[in-house]
């Protein structure tokens, strides 16, 4: 009897506590100040063109990433499209209405009798901070990662109705 094909199970994304997220935060923030100071004396040091030095540095160190962010009464939706990247190279951390998501995957490596003539690929790590529309609960969140498409569905905290009236009781 011929076996058949082992089904790929792809794991979820990877939640991480916040205070973890920002220590990668802070340590891709001395990078891209590093890289933006080289850009700087690249240009002999001038001063004004220091926003745009940033940019660039970040634009050579993340990848762009495309979101989209949607809510409905009880949940925040969001899709990232993130190419090339497995579900256990993504981190995700949420806090109050913030969101978080970086991620780092590995390149291919390269031959040594071949010489680059064009690439686009510039880097393959991304982050991003996100305010949401809502407060939204860190437990219960749904990720999936499909066809290079992040989806998360993360669910509202609730709101205390301030309208509803309180009983009061005869002693």
């Amino acid at each position: 009897m011929a076996k058949s094909p082992e089904k790929k199970v792809s794991k979820p994304p990877i939640f991480v506590e916040a205070e973890a997220m920002f220590d990668k935060v802070a340590d891709l923030t001395r990078e891209t100040s590093q890289k933006a100071f080289e850009y700087f004396m690249d240009h002999g040091g001038k001063f004004g063109s220091r926003f745009d030095d940033w940019l660039h540095a970040e634009m050579a160190l993340l990848r762009p990433v495309p979101v989209e962010i949607a809510e409905t009464n009880k949940t925040v939706n969001i899709r990232a499209a993130v190419p090339g990247f497995k579900a256990d190279e993504i981190e995700l951390s949420v806090k109050n209405n913030e969101l978080f998501l970086t991620g780092e995957t590995k390149f291919e490596d390269k031959k040594e009798d071949e010489k680059t003539f064009y690439t686009e690929w510039r880097s393959n790590r991304f982050y991003r901070q996100l305010r949401l529309p809502a407060e939204v609960l860190s437990s219960g969140a749904d990720a999936k990662l499909k066809d290079g498409i992040l989806t998360l569905v993360l669910m509202k905290k609730p709101i205390a109705d301030e309208t509803a009236p309180i009983p009061v009781k005869a002693v």
